[in-house]
């Protein structure tokens, strides 16, 4: 089995809807900045994988084909929240069982202003395990996005079993926005209060709207290879994914857990445990991570169900600073969705965008130092988790 090299990385900075390209020339923005990097032209790719929510049937073969019209095999993927991360695993298993050596992951999204919502209203939800086990834990709010209470329950069902504090979740918009200041891509960057964060709308339970991540347009690349051809052509194979995992819902999410388990802490838990078994390494060995903040909550109890501090002490963590630069570990340091914005199907590449950079050395200003593995955490319900570990390859 190869251990698959990430050669080249490409992502544009994400946008408001209604004021980006259109999707298929983000797509191929990216995707050319990726094959840049990577030192390859198109016609070496053997396959490519592109992620997208919310657009047409094989948008991947109209956005690939701006960059070329070479026959190979193109698979379009959805997985919610997390497809950018499905494209990116679902290469990797090609390139490491040797079906091919080189291989192309793209995730673009063109959204629409306003909270997420469902795109087809003439059929049964593919939420709807989800949400009838939501109706069951928690009061509905017609006034409030659906997504803010799935997420905002998840922050209740931490507070009612470990006394979070409302401060320790917004405390979380205030680390992201100081990260991003020192990322070029990211949509907002001006530093904010933990005041201005409190003060700001409220969603539902401890959210509110400063501690939302806000809809965007946008695109990320990645290409991947097998040793053997970064040699051959004599790429850059310093990054590699030494372990990866995909998880879906476990039991508990419909029976008799609470909203954490219904908004992914049990995918993401199981998907940790599998990645730190295949790769022996632990959470003390990672100095960076990319997890998915689409609301702080998510970003909070993803703090324990990765591993990076014990069940329960959450708050602790924040309060200590070891989600920053100078702590345990540096947690978003591109500054995450919050700060950066959250294309669904771009997400996970911009993810593996920023970590590539930090095994580099190259991440500029965010720069984490003593990296030797990073570790990405991407959800999406209904529901998939990925969860891969990077490392400098021996």
């Amino acid at each position: 089995m190869n251990k698959v090299r990430v050669a080249g990385v490409g992502m544009i900075p994400f946008t408001k809807p209604g004021q980006s390209e259109d999707w298929d020339v983000m797509a191929e923005k990216a995707i050319r900045l990726s094959l840049a990097d990577a030192g390859v032209s198109y016609d070496q790719i053997q396959q490519a994988y592109a992620g997208y929510v919310y657009g047409d049937s094989t948008a991947g073969q109209s956005a690939l084909y701006r960059v070329g019209v070479t026959g190979i095999p193109i698979v379009n993927v959805n997985n919610n929240c997390s497809t950018g991360s499905t494209a990116l695993y679902l290469a990797r298993q090609m390139v490491e069982a040797g079906v091919v050596e080189c291989v192309l992951a793209v995730g673009f999204e063109q959204m629409l202003p306003g909270a997420l919502g469902m795109m087809f209203n003439d059929r049964k939800r593919t939420l709807d395990m989800a949400l009838k086990r939501q109706d069951q834990l928690q009061a509905k709010n017609d006034h409030s996005p659906f997504a803010a209470q799935q997420f905002g329950g998840a922050g209740l069902n931490h507070q009612a079993r470990y006394g979070t504090s409302d401060e320790a979740f917004g405390l979380v918009s205030v680390k992201a926005r100081r990260h991003a200041a020192n990322n070029p891509m990211a949509l907002f960057r001006d530093p904010i209060t933990l005041e201005e964060v409190m003060a700001s709308k409220h969603l539902y339970g401890p959210i509110t709207r400063f501690q939302a991540c806000p809809p965007t347009c946008g695109a990320a690349a990645a290409v991947l290879v097998s040793p053997a051809f970064a040699a051959k052509h004599n790429l850059d194979a310093s990054v590699e994914i030494v372990a990866q995992a995909l998880t879906t819902d476990m039991p508990g999410t419909f029976e008799d857990r609470g909203m954490m388990s219904v908004v992914g802490y049990d995918m993401a838990k199981e998907a940790a445990r599998q990645v730190y078994e295949t790769a022996g390494v632990g959470p003390d060995d990672i100095q960076a991570v990319e997890l998915h903040d689409c609301f702080t909550p998510n970003e909070l109890i993803s703090y324990e169900a990765l591993g990076l501090t014990a069940e329960g002490t959450a708050e602790q963590y924040i309060r200590d600073g070891q989600n920053s630069y100078g702590g345990k570990h540096v947690i978003n340091p591109s500054g995450g969705l919050l700060s950066k914005g959250h294309p669904l199907g771009a997400t996970g590449l911009a993810q593996c965008f920023e970590l590539t950079h930090q095994l580099r050395g190259t991440a500029n200003k965010r720069q984490v130092e003593n990296m030797q593995f990073a570790l990405q955490h991407n959800v999406g319900l209904g529901g998939a988790c990925v969860v891969t570990l990077y490392g400098k390859a021996a």
